[in-house]
């Protein structure tokens, strides 16, 4: 059934969890603190599905206080195999979302993004019988850039170009080749959505008129709403179509990176002024943030392990096998999107 809301058109599907599914299952959530994380923890309580949270003392639970209350909190990580299997021990369905996206050394990644895998895959081998499906978040990196022409889908084979593309297929093959219970891979593109500190930085530069392009703005993305990646992730406990399969979660809208600009400057009502600069600058500048975030210890996007990435004329996916499968589509398009994340970056006081 199609559902019109505004200028977002969503595909509603009749697989719906039953109150009875509910009662008879518990979720344990790695991640929940992050940005997709704290997403995925608000479509989980809507809907009261009975949770768990693995946490580190460390973690910023700002984006979650609001649950605490009402959900199971382990202390742990997925790198300590006592607090995993502690916090394992009576749930019947695990997400994992936790992950390294941005890192000082390479090692970082390969430590969360595939040791970490690794050791949520054993946990859950071990509780076998008891845990019924893992679904866990991957990435568009694990499959590398692809061509507007061809986006790629999940029948080809992945060629990753960065060392976090590289690490999130490890763990994919950690999943795919060792899980003895059920299973879903799910691989986002960009995510971007309210609690995205990343995409404020683009905000923030638009707001000031002046706006450095690499490369003419031309690469080409594919985008998934953090709500809509959210929803997906939460279907995919259940859905029947979903188990050992592998999905590319995007919005089938393609943009560039300056559509992208131009729509966050339209919805600002500011007037940006373009810096283009050649592509072979992108390299000193990533060089130059790398120096910056060894001074200050603290690791940003913008580095030489992510180069690859934003040098890569396009990345994009095609997400028909979601919509055929699972009868779900993200269907948030860039505008709304943008006019949302904005709102709630406002409303917060960030922007």
């Amino acid at each position: 059934m199609y559902k019109h809301r505004g200028n977002v058109f969503l595909i509603i599907t009749t697989h719906h969890l039953s109150p009875e599914s509910l009662r008879n299952m518990k979720v344990l959530l790695t991640g929940a603190s992050g940005f997709v994380g704290s997403h995925i923890l608000d479509s989980l309580r809507a809907r009261r599905i009975p949770t768990a949270v693995l946490l580190r003392p460390t973690s910023n639970r700002r984006f979650i206080r609001q649950h605490l209350s009402d959900i199971e909190v382990c202390p742990g990580s997925i790198n300590d195999l006592p607090s995993l299997r502690d916090a394992m021990s009576d749930v019947t369905h695990v997400i994992h979302c936790a992950g390294c996206t941005k890192a000082l050394r390479v090692a970082e990644f390969h430590d969360v993004n595939h040791a970490g895998t690794r050791h949520v895959v054993e946990t859950v081998n071990h509780r076998r019988g008891h845990i019924r499906r893992l679904v866990y978040i991957s990435s568009l990196a694990a499959a590398g850039p692809a061509p507007p022409a061809k986006p790629v889908n999940e029948n080809d084979p992945p060629q990753p170009v960065s060392e976090y593309g590289k690490s999130k297929l490890a763990g994919e093959r950690e999943v795919r080749e060792k899980c003895r219970t059920g299973y879903v891979i799910l691989r986002p593109p960009v995510v971007y959505g309210p609690r995205d500190e990343e995409l404020l930085y683009l905000f923030k530069g638009v707001r000031f008129g002046l706006l450095p392009t690499f490369g003419g703005g031309r690469q080409a993305l594919s985008l998934v709403f953090v709500t809509d990646l959210a929803e997906t992730v939460v279907r995919s406990l259940t859905h029947p179509g979903a188990i050992d399969q592998t999905f590319f979660v995007a919005s089938p809208e393609m943009v560039t990176a300056k559509d992208l600009v131009e729509q966050i400057a339209a919805q600002m009502n500011v007037r940006t002024m373009p810096i283009p600069l050649p592509t072979a600058m992108l390299w000193t500048v990533c060089a130059i943030q790398d120096v910056l975030s060894r001074l200050t210890g603290k690791a940003h996007m913008l580095s030489r392990h992510k180069y690859v990435e934003l040098h890569a004329p396009a990345w994009v996916c095609d997400p028909t096998k979601l919509r055929q499968e699972l009868g779900f589509e993200c269907a948030m398009n860039l505008m709304t999107g943008i006019a949302k994340t904005m709102a709630w970056y406002r409303q917060q006081g960030w922007l």
